[in-house]
């Protein structure tokens, strides 16, 4: 096998908010990828605007670097691909690794390794893709570099990494400073025997294999991701494992059903920092997109017209969770400027999402303006209906369900490794909320500062609404991770909320006078002035039970004179609930109705007459 000694194709995985993208912005600036003078953001990669609203990657993206050694001047072009850390967006991380020959590991110097560090180091391990690891934020007060070191290993030795894998070098790194060390530093202080990130990228070129390739083998370029151009159309992101490609060439193109039809390369882009930029050709190991193919799908593979061979199809792990996505059935339908309600158009949106993120499976249901859409977890399916919704579609989404299956004859449901760092005294508190939710305490830590960490195995379905009840009672203290665990036999009915809800019997507008007398039931959802219609959900009531409620009654006028005719009605402020709130919020009989304009909980079936009958038989 020959190899490419100039280039380097690597992945940065890690855990939420370890620093992955921070550490790219980082290795941008240092390899000159800026122009001197130009305003730069910070976190650079993610450029979707709910990646930089909720502080998270959701779609793995590449760039490349051109490091110039100031030791020996020589040059190295290092093909970076960002992927995301949170599990649910795992099909993300999986396609990246196909990309790439080595991966970067980072991990916090306080931390340590968490589930979704777990998890990405698993699919990295499996594609037998050599490590180094990063001790990110080392100059955190509260960092512990010895112990997180040692949990590292402790990980790999649990993952079945053999004796290469283990054998890893490590780097000490502040991300947010542009400084890396192979020297240990003292907890909470930056490395002093550097200045920049050389020793990272001395150790990425010396561990990291060069691309392989067979001298004079055919083409054979495998679609990983997908792109569009408002210029050229659809792109396809590949990478060249064999062979060459030129811009103008016809190529052979190997679908998922195995045809195979004859196509043109309109145009070759190749990335420079992080701009795509036209290209006469490529070889083996680039990364590069090309344009010409508008029906061109994840997975499939360009070769050489006269020596067609297809690359493996990309698989990804099953999904865990799924929701009913329908179309606008309230009647405030399409009150919103230029808003999307039809079933076609929705379809359509939907099919379009399956073309570029291979974690999400939609569905046919029983009637025929809703369908079934599965993912990974709830925050993949939140991001959809909210894009969509961004888009300017009017959607009604159903309560999140787990996807179960049935082994051996017996039915099993997806469980989830729960890793929860608390302060001790709210410890039992936690304990208790976990296990009413049929939760397995696996292991219990204690730091000594003050804060535990728990692992649990739970039911996914467990976890359906926790978030806000784990916020609750650790006063907004506790931090919470999940990760995919197994499948494991059905653990039993679960009553995972507490508390009923308030229901508008009326359409109407919600009165100020109404709501002073029905706040003493419950929190309310809604302000006064909110036009409300019957078996819209406008509060959550104390009590277990429902209760339709009229929020637009009026005060009554009157000559009569009285004492507290004039009191001031004080209404305590309504909780305001975010997308994710309101599904969480949502029992199997509620959903949720999504406009451009609002977010409104509701009965799936609205008038009460029909909601007591259905509950009678």
């Amino acid at each position: 096998m020959s190899q490419r000694s100039d280039l380097r194709n690597i992945a940065i995985v890690a855990h939420v908010d370890h620093g992955k993208t921070t550490l790219v912005d980082a290795m941008l600036k240092q390899a000159g990828a800026f122009r001197e003078g130009s305003t730069v953001n910070n976190r650079v990669m993610d450029s979707m605007d709910l990646e930089r609203e909720k502080g998270i990657t959701i779609l793995a993206k590449n760039t490349a670097v051109h490091y110039a050694d100031p030791d020996d001047g020589s040059e190295m072009t290092i093909n970076i691909i960002d992927t995301p850390g949170h599990a649910d967006f795992g099909g993300e991380v999986e396609r990246g690794l196909t990309m790439v020959d080595g991966v970067v590991l980072l991990v916090d110097a306080s931390e340590g390794p968490l589930p979704q560090t777990r998890f990405v180091l698993r699919k990295a391990l499996a594609a037998k893709l050599p490590i180094v690891l990063v001790i990110n934020k080392v100059d955190r007060p509260d960092s512990r570099l010895k112990e997180v070191v040692d949990e590292t290993y402790e990980l790999f030795l649990d993952l079945d990494a053999n004796e290469e894998q283990i054998d890893f070098p490590i780097i000490y790194a502040c991300a947010l400073d542009g400084i890396a060390s192979l020297t240990e530093p003292e907890n909470g202080q930056v490395p002093t025997d550097s200045d920049n990130l050389k020793p990272l990228f001395d150790t990425l070129i010396e561990t990291i294999p060069a691309p392989e390739y067979t001298e004079g083998a055919p083409l054979q370029a495998h679609v990983t991701n997908l792109d569009a151009s408002p210029f050229l159309g659809r792109l396809a992101l590949c990478r060249i494992r064999e062979g060459r490609i030129r811009k103008g060439q016809n190529v052979a193109w190997i679908q998922r059903d195995g045809t195979t039809q004859t196509v043109k390369i309109s145009e070759l882009l190749m990335t420079d920092g992080l701009e795509r930029k036209s290209a006469e050709a490529a070889s083996q190991g680039d990364i590069i997109a090309v344009a010409g193919i508008p029906e061109i799908m994840i997975g499939e593979t360009l070769a050489d017209p006269e020596n067609p061979q297809a690359l493996p199809l990309i698989t990804v792990d099953q999904p865990a969770v799924s929701m009913t996505i329908g179309t606008n059935t309230s009647p405030l339908v399409g009150r919103s400027k230029k808003s999307k309600v039809t079933a076609r158009l929705v379809k359509d949106r939907l099919d379009k999402e399956i073309i570029g993120n291979v974690s999400i499976r939609i569905l046919p249901t029983e009637r025929p303006d809703a369908w079934e859409v599965q993912g990974r977890g709830e925050l993949a399916l939140a991001i959809l209906v909210e894009q969509m919704r961004r888009e300017g579609f009017e959607l009604t989404v159903g309560k999140p369900q787990v996807v179960t299956r049935e082994i051996d004859g017996t039915l099993h449901e997806p469980v989830e490794r729960l890793t929860v760092d608390v302060p001790e005294e709210h410890m039992g508190a936690v304990t208790q909320l976990l296990g009413s939710r049929k939760g397995r305490n696996e292991q219990l830590v204690n730091h000594g500062t003050g804060w535990v960490r728990m692992e649990w195995l739970i039911p996914a379905r467990g976890l359906i609404g926790f978030r806000t009840e784990f916020l609750t009672v650790t006063r907004g203290t506790g931090i919470a991770h999940h990760v995919f665990e197994d499948y494991e036999p059905w653990a039993g009915q679960l009553r995972l909320r507490q508390s009923g809800s308030l229901i508008a019997d009326r359409t109407g507008v919600a009165t100020a006078y109404a709501m002073f007398n029905l706040q003493e039931r419950g929190s309310m959802f809604v302000e006064p002035g909110t036009e409300v219609y019957e078996g819209m959900i406008i509060g959550e009531n104390s009590r277990p039970d429902d209760m339709d409620v009229n929020i637009c009654k009026e005060k009554k006028l009157t000559n009569m004179r009285s004492a507290t005719a004039d009191e001031l009605e004080r209404l305590v402020p309504p909780r305001r609930l975010s997308l994710e709130q309101a599904l969480e919020f949502c029992r199997s009989d509620e959903c949720v109705e999504i406009t451009p304009d609002a977010v409104r909980m509701r009965k799936t079936v609205l008038p009460a007459r029909d909601r007591n009958k259905k509950r009678g038989d």
